[in-house]
């Protein structure tokens, strides 16, 4: 299968997929936040806390996977990104996110895996700057590995789902 044809996008709320993960953009405590992760955290239920308060934390630019505890997803895997500064480091920092969240997917039999628009929210990266690493380390990883079968980016606007279309039907040319 063509690694396009194993993205999809939508525009939706994460916590309702029904998937086998979905990603959090997470901040470093994990404890939970605003935004997709305040959502993740209500959603999936007081459980969730206690076991992301055993993992310690997590590095910016890395995950840690969790159950998904009341969500239809089994597994929530937590993506730390970085808030925005405009310096390089943001972007190694962001694909970071994403193909550790990939690799976690692999390494937990994750075929079908859901991600926000990470460190978009109120860490502050511009959409139109964070779509194309999204999308380039996701498309990178999927040429590596034939698993997870399908990556859906679900975006929580119709403009931030207009930027992912554009980019994604170029690549598709």
């Amino acid at each position: 299968m063509a690694v396009s044809a194993r993205i999809e996008l939508v525009e939706g709320d994460i916590t309702r997929l029904q998937v086998d993960a979905i990603v959090n953009a997470a901040n470093c405590s994990l404890l939970g936040g605003g935004g997709v992760d305040g959502a993740i955290h209500r959603a999936a239920g007081p459980e969730l806390v206690a076991e992301c308060r055993a993992l310690g934390g997590c590095k910016t630019g890395a995950a840690k996977i969790t159950g998904g505890y009341k969500l239809p997803a089994r597994y929530i895997i937590h993506a730390v990104g970085p808030v925005y500064s405009g310096a390089a480091r943001d972007a190694e920092l962001l694909r970071g996110c994403y193909e550790a969240s990939l690799q976690l997917a692999v390494q937990h039999g994750i075929e079908r895996i859901a991600f926000p628009a990470i460190s978009c929210g109120v860490y502050g990266y511009p959409i139109e700057q964070a779509a194309p690493i999204a999308l380039g380390a996701t498309r990178g990883f999927l040429r590596r590995f034939s698993s997870p079968q399908g990556v859906i980016f679900v975006l929580f606007s119709q403009d931030h789902l207009r930027v992912y279309q554009r980019l994604l039907a170029a690549c598709q040319k």
